[in-house]
């Protein structure tokens, strides 16, 4: 990783603000207006335009895995010249914060691949290094210039040792509104003075090469081009803008820039560096050299047989007028290719997750002569939050004695390979790939893909002899796809989808101590011992619930038992589903035990603080049902918020304590009368509550959550069996059967002078 430092052009801001408890506000705030323009002069310049925009505060916890960190999604809008934030950090008019740390990540395209933890990522996994800036003092910047138009993102967390800190971010970017037009082949007459010119060219599709040249360059009459050319725009982790700066005495500079992004405008800023007084002329010329593509027949594909698909099945490829005619030199009639193009069908399964495969084939052609390429459709804007999984594979016999490169690269493919092998576009760094008959096979896996038009080409090399690719061609198999988790997160990790306002990513919720990406780390990870000793720990500490369901069944409290006997049910099974590995047995959906679980155990608080109140039948037993479905509504909200189980725990503390005052009050005596039943059964019930809620709220973690879990199993169901209040007096033990009225009985109905038996 690297760590941002202050740019050269906008910023980014948060500020602290306090509340009445020991609460931070983190705010992406704007604490200057942005400079006039890009350039050095003093006036402001008419053509640029500001906007800003915000979205509501997030609240930022410790890493422990993606989701833990707050993700926010940006649009910068094209000809943006300026993109500014602004971090600070206060307590308002109290003392500063400097001893809060947070991470905020920054990218372009997809959200930041972050790994704070240190630890490892699958094998064949593509990263690279994020951008992120630490906040260790009360302010910090960061100024990106020439922002790439599109999808930004933001992602924050905080240190193990954290604050309630919130993140609210504004973006404010400076655009530009008069954009020069640069017509291929066209010169363009510029004059600098105190302001850049800002310009523009479209890069149309199959463009194998631009030239950008600047002509009859003069300062002030004489000779001489002191001129800096930016191309390009500014895009995080990786900044790939060229720069070139004509200083010299010659009238003219060129800069060739090979495979550019396609069918996009690619921005071109020209500065003066003459002084500011001093005025600068030159042409602008702008020169495409066109690409032209090979590709399948798509009437072919409508038109052919069964027995051409089946040869394409079994990597035959079918014998049809397009490879017939093509000859070693990539001539068709006379017109030559630069690169063979294979129609590619996407198909969308779910949820980010797409599967991408060449039309009525498996295999892919691949020669010497030019580079066979396949066009992945990632820019829907819903595509990023994904892993590309890209898998090859050759037969060695096929590639005895030569070896097949591949580049996947975004924006544009790779057209010119190269011993070197760089894998390198004009604005992109590749990821290569290589196969030989020592390795046939070859993966590659890059977590959340930017959202662009993604290709992956491949060529046949021949290192030793050349002589021999000239003839031969290799039929590569590849497997395509974008997944939301690598294989759904392993049997020790869950799969979770993500959501920030309309926008849908996936992350790896790793357990038994198991880290990582996909839940790949076991250097944490718990033996299979440890796993199975914390499942029975977990599942066996609810069978203390069979003691509250004996005493409540001992006083003929039959709804109250029931509502036990349904949490100790629920709280078994859903503990035994939640378990990773081989220890994990689910009789239910996962989602269903869980609800069930919550629902039980917050239902069993209520009904034991409402039987402690000793309410007349009728009532207590309409406040359970309600009770119930409160607690059924507010877990379908929002099953983790605490004020969920909180908020109809303390109203049933009232009702209790209101009848208890009103029966001292009554009696003139205190209620419960007898001392025996404060010290023996009231006063251990609510220290092993108390010390339930203090394990619950303030104590339990990740690292000790199967013990910590397990003493509150104990402990509920432990305080519900001391507090339930005792039998009737007119009540015997085990009178259940004397509620249930089983027989038959003679009533006379008065009125009509008829008998009935119910």
């Amino acid at each position: 990783m690297r760590q941002a430092g202050t740019g050269t052009g906008g910023a980014l801001v948060a500020v602290v603000v306090p509340v009445a408890v020991p609460l931070l506000l983190l705010l992406l705030l704007l604490a200057r207006s942005p400079p006039a323009a890009a350039g050095d002069g003093q006036k402001s310049d008419a053509r640029l335009v500001s906007e800003q925009f915000s979205q509501a505060p997030q609240k930022l916890a410790f890493y422990s895995w993606y989701g833990s960190a707050r993700l926010f999604h940006f649009r910068v809008p094209p000809d943006t010249v300026l993109l500014r934030w602004l971090l600070q950090v206060s307590r308002g008019s109290g003392p500063t914060c400097t001893n809060v740390e947070i991470t905020v990540y920054f990218r372009y395209g997809a959200p930041p691949v972050i790994n704070p933890l240190g630890t490892s990522f699958p094998d064949n996994t593509s990263v690279q290094p994020s951008f992120f800036l630490k906040m260790l003092h009360s302010n910090a910047s960061i100024n990106i210039s020439h922002p790439a138009p599109g999808d930004w993102f933001v992602a924050a967390h905080l240190p193990p040792s954290s604050h309630k800190i919130e993140v609210k971010p504004d973006m404010l970017v400076v655009r530009v509104v008069e954009v020069s037009i640069l017509e291929p082949d066209v010169p363009l007459p510029q004059t600098l003075l105190s302001h850049p010119s800002y310009l523009k060219v479209f890069v149309p599709e199959y463009t194998q090469e631009l030239r950008l040249e600047l002509q009859g360059c003069a300062s002030n009459g004489s000779l001489g081009c002191p001129v800096r050319l930016t191309v390009g725009s500014a895009t995080l982790p990786g900044n790939f803008q060229k720069v070139l700066t004509c200083s010299g005495p010659t009238q003219a500079c060129h800069l060739l820039l090979p495979s550019p992004p396609w069918d996009r405008w690619l921005q071109v800023t020209a500065k003066s560096l003459a002084g500011p007084r001093v005025s600068v002329a030159f042409s602008a010329v702008a020169a495409l050299t066109a690409c032209r593509p090979w590709s399948v027949n798509f009437q072919h594909l409508l038109q052919s047989s069964p027995n051409q698909s089946s040869n394409a099945s079994t990597g035959l490829l079918p014998p049809t007028p397009s490879y017939q005619d093509l000859d070693r030199r990539g001539r068709v009639g006379g017109g030559s290719f630069c690169l063979r193009s294979f129609p590619v069908l996407r198909e969308d399964v779910d949820v980010v997750s797409v599967r991408f495969q060449p039309l009525d084939r498996v295999s892919v052609l691949v020669q010497s002569d030019m580079p066979s390429v396949m066009r992945l459709n990632l820019n829907t804007g819903m595509d990023s939050g994904g892993s590309l999984t890209i898998s090859m594979r050759v037969n060695k016999t096929a590639i005895a004695n030569t070896s097949v490169v591949a580049c996947v690269t975004a924006a544009s493919p790779l057209l010119s390979f190269n011993a070197s092998l760089s894998c390198t576009t004009a604005f992109f760094q590749g990821h290569p790939l290589s196969l030989s008959a020592s390795s046939p096979t070859a993966n590659l896996i890059i977590p959340y893909p930017e959202t662009d038009n993604w290709y992956l080409s491949l060529q046949l090399m021949c290192p030793e002899r050349p002589e021999e690719c000239e003839q031969a061609s290799v039929l590569v198999e590849t497997t395509l796809n974008l997944v939301p988790c690598l294989n759904d997160c392993g049997p020790y990790g869950q799969c979770l989808l993500l959501r920030r306002h309309g926008y849908l990513y996936a992350g790896c919720s790793c357990k038994a101590g198991w880290r990582g990406w996909s839940c790949t780390d076991n250097s944490t990870a718990q033996t299979a011992a440890q796993q199975k000793a914390a499942a029975l720990l977990l599942t066996l500490s609810n069978l203390v619930f069979l003691a509250p369901i004996a005493i409540s069944v001992h006083r003929s409290l039959l709804v109250e038992a029931s509502v036990y006997a349904y949490t100790m049910f629920f709280s078994t099974f859903y503990h035994a589903c939640d378990q990773p590995g081989e220890a994990v047995l689910c009789i239910l959906n996962y989602d269903t035990l869980q609800y069930c679980d919550f629902l039980g155990s917050g239902v069993s608080i209520w009904v034991t603080v409402l039987c402690m109140a000793r309410l007349k039948a009728a009532l207590k037993y309409v406040l359970f049902l309600l009770g119930a479905l409160v607690f059924a509504m507010s877990l379908q909200l929002d099953r983790r918020a605490a004020w969920n189980t909180m908020g109809p725990c303390l109203f049933a503390i009232v009702v209790m304590v209101t009848m208890w005052v009103y029966r001292c009050g009554r009696r003139r005596h205190c209620y419960p009368p007898s001392w025996q039943r404060w010290v023996f059964y009231l006063l251990p019930g609510i220290s092993m509550a108390a010390v339930a809620i203090t394990i619950y709220t303030s104590m339990m973690t990740s690292d000790n959550y199967y013990y910590t879990h397990s003493i509150w199993h104990m402990l509920l169901a432990g305080s519900a069996a001391f507090l339930l209040p005792p039998r009737e007096q007119h009540t015997k033990p085990w009178a259940c059967s004397q509620k249930l009225t089983c027989h038959y009985e003679i009533c006379k109905n008065h009125r009509d002078e008829l008998y009935t038996v119910t």
